[in-house]
């Protein structure tokens, strides 16, 4: 059994688990209980994960990764939109 498989289960449902936030998000535009520290905090790690999934060539950590920096992003973006309008 390919060890791989194990790694890209675990990017699947850490990755997937922030598009209910992202959605809930976009539907009611407000983000005001999304704690803009521990925000910032995450994704800080998930560009830790990046470099460290880069460095020893992991395509389930880095893929995983970059889709979860994508997706914490745009609820940063989101955060800062409907903060303002």
């Amino acid at each position: 059994m390919n060890i791989d498989i194990f790694g890209y289960f675990a990017a699947i449902l850490t990755t997937a688990a922030f598009l209910p936030q992202l959605v809930k998000i976009l539907k009611t535009k407000k983000a005001d209980d999304v704690s803009l520290t521990t925000l910032i905090m995450f994704i800080v790690g998930v560009l830790s994960w990046i470099i460290y999934g880069y460095k020893i060539s992991s395509t389930p950590v880095l893929t995983a990764n970059l889709i979860t920096l994508i997706l914490n992003l745009l609820i940063l973006i989101s955060k800062i939109y409907f903060k303002t309008t």
